[in-house]
């Protein structure tokens, strides 16, 4: 379960803390999509929106983001576990609009999956090593980033997000953990990782799944699956974060991912849907693919097609689309 995708954002006027207004453009080797100044109407062409597949197939995808500078989307296709630890395979999937996919990385044992902001690596949640990855997109080559709390291994990795300072927020519920030891006490946590260095985020939220940032850096969002619950914590200079907040709440909350103008796109797993929420809060419609989804992450060539991972009617998953009105940033 869960997530996605490249969240790293510029600050922009103050407008943006109101979704008003879109950051500035991010990232070396980037270009991105959202306009400083532009000020944007509603994010959905109507409140109920429908995805439309594009293939289906696969066992059980999760964690898309779009590669900017190629022009495709690298995405997680999750098998069933093998083995006496009981594991789930899992290999990178790279999709070339219209209707190529192709495996990337096979056995790349990832989740949640985040494009660096110079578009040379790809950062992934890899719970086959209960680690959070970096793989070259030039030669394919793994390092670690996170390899664990100080003296204990993480559970399963899930989804992970990137600052504009390259500060990593990931999530470790035990969905992935398999027949592995329990290293964590019992505790499902988010950490984040600056500078090589781990350090606690929460380990009081029941089953965190999706992570993502807000345009301006500012505000950490987390999904608890286990509790129906979307949180955030005030993002502080240095990386670290304040006192927790609930932000709103929906059934089984999974992945996610943002637009310009600061509007989250939380996938419901157990409903097969989007909810679409204002910076404030307020739900401004839903999008609807199949019926147990997964994550969603902004692609294309503007940035305002929104892929969505989700199940397909007779069994299996597939990744579907949909056309919005604000693009999202970075994607």
């Amino acid at each position: 379960m869960a997530h996605r995708r490249n969240r790293m954002w510029t600050v922009a006027a103050a407008l943006v803390a109101a979704g008003v207004v879109a950051p500035p453009a991010s990232g070396a080797g980037t270009s991105s999509p959202c306009t400083p100044g532009t000020t944007y109407g509603s994010p959905l062409p109507s409140p109920a929106v429908t995805s439309q597949l594009v293939r289906g197939g696969f066992t059980f995808l999760e964690g898309p983001t779009w590669d900017q500078r190629t022009g495709t989307l690298l995405v997680s296709d999750m098998q069933n576990p093998t083995g006496p630890q009981g594991v789930q395979p899992s290999n990178m999937l790279r999709y070339t609009p219209p209707a190529t996919f192709e495996t990337f990385i096979a056995g790349s044992g990832s989740n949640g999956l985040a494009i660096t902001a110079d578009g040379s690596r790809v950062l992934a949640a890899t719970h086959d090593n209960r680690t959070v990855s970096a793989y070259s997109l030039a030669d394919r080559s793994r390092t670690a980033v996170a390899a664990g709390s100080p003296g204990h291994a993480f559970n399963s990795p899930n989804d992970l997000t990137i600052a504009q300072d390259g500060t990593v927020y990931f999530s470790d519920p035990n969905y992935q953990r398999g027949n592995r030891a329990d290293e964590q006490g019992g505790r499902t946590g988010v950490f984040r990782v600056r500078d090589g260095v781990v350090t606690l985020v929460d380990d009081t939220l029941s089953q965190p799944n999706g992570v993502v940032l807000s345009p301006d850096g500012r505000t950490l969002y987390v999904g608890a699956t286990g509790a129906d619950v979307i949180v955030k914590y005030a993002v502080l200079p240095d990386g670290s974060t304040g006192e927790r907040t609930t932000f709103a709440k929906i059934r089984t909350p999974d992945g996610a991912t943002v637009d310009c103008a600061g509007n989250l796109y939380w996938i419901s797993n157990s409903e097969g849907l989007v909810h679409v929420f204002s910076p404030s809060g307020a739900q401004l419609g839903t999008i609807s693919a199949g019926r147990t989804s997964t994550n969603a992450a902004f692609g294309g060539p503007d940035g305002r097609t929104l892929y969505i991972t989700s199940s397909v009617a007779g069994g299996g998953f597939g990744l579907y689309r949909t056309q919005l009105n604000v693009p999202g940033n970075p994607y």
